[in-house]
């Protein structure tokens, strides 16, 4: 356990020193404010504003999204179905299974519908790729947040005259947000912070968000974009924004972290 515990956490110190000693140097404000300009990727002014708050809109789409089909699945699991059902088993493999599947196959599937629809690539396409993407991991790690809640608290509700409905919503939600809020968390951050998924369905542009039937740019693909040309200032760069990429998801779990203690207070245990 020990040697496992030195090894994840050697990795994680290795991966943040290497980025923030070859990035740092590179950031500026001028590089946080401004948009790519002609000739950016071959080293000359601009910056990765696009790319910030292109990842930032797509991020909170998908995982908007991605919530509004998670949380009733959830809820439909641990309250109307019974724990030993076979189709609940069903569900839970099949929200395995995508979860195990490539980000990249995600990025073909959402492209062969782009194609099949006469779509192009845009922000749309991409929030609803991304949101496909992140649902299991939403889906599973609320599911086993409801599974904790205690079975007690569900018989108490029933007991009173509470409709499964209220006691979804008034009771179980109430001591299950800390873990969903934390769920939601760690599926906008895996959100913006992959590749893979966007590539083909949300493409690339200078410009800022401005339409969601417009290509929009985002951090992962900028990261890339950079670090793929020969011109040493540019990959200086790219570091620059893997530095402010892993800032963004480090403050992520940093705010999941705090908001799971404040909401622990309601929390019967």
């Amino acid at each position: 356990m020990l040697i496992s515990t030195v090894f994840v956490v050697g990795s994680l110190a290795f991966i943040l020193v290497v980025i923030f000693l070859k990035g740092f140097p590179a950031l500026s404000l001028n590089m946080l404010i401004q948009t790519p300009r002609g000739g950016y990727y071959l080293g000359k002014e601009g910056g990765i504003l696009n790319a910030i708050l292109g990842s930032l809109v797509l991020g909170l789409g998908a995982t908007l999204l991605a919530l509004l089909i998670s949380l009733p699945i959830v809820f439909y699991l641990n309250i109307y179905l019974a724990k030993s059902s076979k189709f609940a088993q069903l569900i839970r493999f099949f929200f395995d299974v995508l979860w195990g599947i490539p980000s990249i196959v995600y990025g073909a599937f959402g492209f062969t519908i782009m194609v099949f629809f006469g779509l192009r690539a845009s922000l749309l396409a991409g929030t609803v790729t991304v949101a496909l993407f992140i649902l299991p991991i939403m889906s599973r790690a609320m599911d086993e947040v409801l599974k904790m809640v205690p079975f007690e608290l569900k018989e108490t509700s029933y007991a009173l005259g509470s409709t499964r409905l209220e006691t979804a919503l008034k009771v179980i939600l109430r001591q299950a947000l800390p873990g969903i809020l934390t769920a939601i968390l760690v599926a906008f951050g895996r959100g913006i912070s992959d590749a893979a998924s966007v590539l083909f369905t949300a493409s690339f542009t200078d410009s800022l968000p401005s339409s969601p039937f417009k290509p929009v740019a985002t951090l992962p693909l900028a990261i890339f974009f950079q670090l793929a040309t020969p011109f040493p200032e540019v990959q200086q760069r790219g570091y620059a924004s893997a530095v402010v990429l892993t800032v963004i998801v480090l403050v992520i779990s940093v705010v999941s972290r705090i908001t799971s203690k404040r909401f622990t207070k309601h929390v019967v245990k």
